[in-house]
């Protein structure tokens, strides 16, 4: 594998890490300012992200995210209703086979959607697909780019720096996860 392409997939392992944390920051909104819950850890593992965003949004990037890179703007406005029913559509995919993987692995399902008026087996929901195809858009149109050029500036030993501890920090989490649910 020659150097770029090692560049390249770090780049995409901390687009993981940062769509992961944005999404335990956006459960966390929702528990304290929406249902008023107050702050609740809402992933499985000990640190702050979801990893289910961070796949979703890696399958964004993957499958979506070409239909409008580098198209002129009146192009990407024309493709905003597809963008936004793709990112629907495949995060309504994760977030179903996520549960189904959560229930073998864990016991249970980490969300409950029985308060949805449209849902599958409270599962996925109509209204959480919605907010995650606007997300989806959000983050392709506004987000991605940004992170794009963000991460782009950063030389490459800091680029390694920051992957190393990121990769380490998210693989002992993870070892603990597995170990908790195999003991």
């Amino acid at each position: 594998m020659n150097e770029k392409t090692r560049t390249e997939l770090k780049k995409y392992f901390l687009y993981f890490m940062v769509y992961s944390v944005i999404g335990w920051i956006y459960e966390e909104f929702l528990e304290i300012f929406i249902y008023g819950r107050g702050i609740t850890d809402r992933g499985i593992l000990i640190g702050p992200y979801c990893p289910v965003y961070g796949v979703g949004t890696l399958l964004f990037l993957f499958t979506v995210y070409f239909i409008i890179k580098d198209k002129p703007l009146k192009n990407k406005i024309l493709l905003l209703p597809v963008v936004f029913t793709l990112c629907a559509l495949i995060a309504a995919a994760v977030e179903l086979a996520v549960s189904y993987l959560c229930e073998a692995v864990i016991g249970y399902i980490p969300w409950d959607y029985t308060m949805y008026k449209y849902s599958f087996q409270a599962r996925i929901a109509l209204s959480t697909s919605v907010r995650f195809g606007l997300g989806g858009v959000l983050f392709l149109y506004i987000v991605q780019p940004f992170m794009e050029r963000l991460l782009g500036k950063i030389k490459d030993r800091t680029l390694n720096v920051i992957f190393y501890t990121a990769a380490i920090i998210f693989a002992v989490d993870c070892a603990v996860f597995v170990i908790s649910v195999v003991v």
